[in-house]
């Protein structure tokens, strides 16, 4: 029980891991790249679709994305779902091809993106100790039932912790990571 315990935990912390790192790969940086395009849904015959699924989108040069629509009659619509997303960028388009210039951040945007950076990171310790609890919790109601000793218990608690603490200290990196990135001229 308590060994299932602590594989459902960690796949569960890693979980929450993954999701935050999906998160803090869309705030947009300096640098261009294809996963600021990820929240954007564009209109594809009625159906709104990510734009991924209707171009095909690359970073040619450090501070250029190049959406490549895979119909012609698509342009319209992915230009129009650019500039209605939160981004900022403005499109360029010579018919075939979209270009978006990633222009540079200014010190009051950067220091900005970094106070979300760290909204989004602790959101991702909140879930980790959400799932600390939630394995504690099970913990102390098989205590409670006779089926585990409180011996078992105490070192299985720590063994918790312990996940948490490793599972915390990466989302810390992360931000680390994504913070220098962010402020990086």
């Amino acid at each position: 029980m308590v060994k299932e315990l602590f594989i459902e935990t960690e796949k569960r912390m890693k979980k929450a891991i993954q999701a935050s790192q999906h998160e803090l790969a869309m705030i947009r940086t300096a640098k261009a790249t294809t996963s600021l395009l990820d929240g954007i849904k564009v209109d594809y015959y009625g159906t709104s679709v990510p734009i991924n699924q209707v171009a095909a989108v690359s970073v040619p040069e450090p501070r250029m994305l190049v959406v490549q629509p895979w119909e012609k009659n698509m342009i319209g619509e992915i230009e129009k779902a650019l500039l209605k997303s939160d981004l900022g960028l403005t499109p360029n388009s010579d018919g075939t091809v979209i270009r978006l210039p990633i222009p540079a951040l200014t010190q009051e945007r950067r220091g900005e993106l970094v106070k979300v950076v760290h909204r989004l990171a602790e959101e991702g310790r909140v879930a980790i100790r959400n799932i600390r609890r939630d394995a504690n919790d099970k913990l102390r109601d098989a205590e409670k039932t006779g089926d585990l000793p409180q011996d078992d218990s105490k070192r299985a608690q720590e063994h918790i912790q312990e996940l948490t603490d490793k599972h915390t200290k990466l989302i810390d990196e992360i931000v680390e990571a994504k913070e220098k990135e962010t402020m990086e001229v």
